[in-house]
């Protein structure tokens, strides 16, 4: 049994109701860890196109409210519960909702005033985390926290959908629709595997400067021009190997898949709201081409979380300016409206 420190004082950003500002209050700890379980104390988080989702209700009615949100962060172990063994006091890990190695634990048992608190196995928008230890990953002390963080989902989903999902080849053409922090990494880890072209589409000329920076080769604002017009325009007809959407749109989903050629793929990292269906004609699917849904990349963060830092440490990919602005936990629903606004380019990170 690992009795939790009685003097540890948590506090997050709870949701109450979709479609509301989350509310940043206290919350108490459980009495101890159960098996599996660890504490940790958080440094930054990531705030994710899901978290967005989730508020809004993208994918229905909310079962668990009042809950705690958040699944891309870091922080420093403080205690570790009963069957633990890949994680110790002391270690900073990246918090990720890809399961790595490890237990996977109950859910904490938060209590906010007199009421339950949900939370899934992993939370990032609070001071403190009850963690499920296959949601931690261990990493070098000495890792900045805000490069950390990202490797919770911006950089593994982003990496892992070029990786494992897209399987792009060197020289094959992408369209990448949508370019905040999961698209910037697409992008980055598109330029790696030498992908030409690398095409950014995206409402925002902020983040299409970004995307440049990243690695594009072409950007597109759709706001202004009609962007499959504009991509046959750079491509020719037909030429388009992979197009991945992280947007959600029914309308750019269909327009992709009527614009790759008979053996291109189609990803979709972005969900439609619930009840929105795409409508495709699916005999070319019977002779080459695909569309699939990628689940965060079908990344293994045990194993690419560690791949990913070494090839930050050595200069190979930067994540530097993917980092767009920074809040406090009080500020995060400014954060959050200047995020739906589409007025920061990058990812926003949460200082805890």
């Amino acid at each position: 049994m690992t009795i939790i420190n009685s003097s540890i004082k948590a506090k997050g950003a709870i949701l109450i109701a979709q479609n509301r500002d989350l509310v940043i209050d206290d919350f108490a700890l459980p009495k101890e860890l159960l098996a599996g379980q660890v504490l940790v104390k958080l440094h930054r988080s990531g705030i994710c196109g899901s978290q967005i989702g989730e508020i809004a209700g993208v994918k229905g009615e909310d079962n668990y409210l009042p809950h705690l949100l958040g699944h891309e962060g870091c922080g420093t172990i403080l205690q570790t519960g009963p069957g633990v063994k890949h994680l110790s006091p002391e270690d900073l890990v990246v918090l990720h909702w890809r399961k790595g190695i490890g237990i996977e634990s109950e859910t904490p048992k938060y209590k906010w005033g007199d009421q339950a608190l949900n939370a899934g196995w992993v939370t990032t928008f609070n001071t403190h985390a009850i963690v499920s230890e296959n949601r931690c990953t261990k990493i070098p002390n000495d890792t900045n926290y805000d490069i950390a963080a990202l490797m919770g989902c911006a950089v593994t989903t982003g990496f892992g959908v070029v990786e494992n999902n897209a399987k792009l080849k060197m020289g094959e053409s992408v369209v990448v629709f949508g370019a905040g922090g999961i698209g910037l990494n697409i992008i980055q880890a598109c330029k790696l595997v030498s992908s030409y072209p690398i095409i950014a589409v995206d409402l925002v000329d902020s983040r299409l400067n970004l995307a440049k920076s990243m690695g594009a080769t072409h950007t597109i604002n759709s706001k202004y021009l009609n962007p499959f017009d504009e991509i046959e325009s750079i491509l020719g007809k037909n030429n388009l190997n992979v197009f991945i959407d992280n947007t959600g749109s029914t309308k750019i989903i269909e327009g992709g898949y009527g614009l790759v050629n008979s053996f291109g793929r189609v990803v979709l990292v972005g969900v439609p709201k619930k009840g929105q269906n795409i409508s495709i004609f699916t005999l070319p699917i019977h002779f080459g081409k695909t569309i699939i849904g990628s689940y965060g990349g079908e990344s293994n963060p045990t194993n690419d979380i560690p791949r990913y830092l070494h090839l930050e440490k050595e200069g190979l990919i930067s994540f530097e300016k993917i980092i767009g602005k920074y809040f406090d936990l009080s500020d995060i629903n400014i954060a959050i409206d200047l995020i739906k606004k589409g007025e920061i380019a990058g990812r926003v990170m949460i200082k805890l």
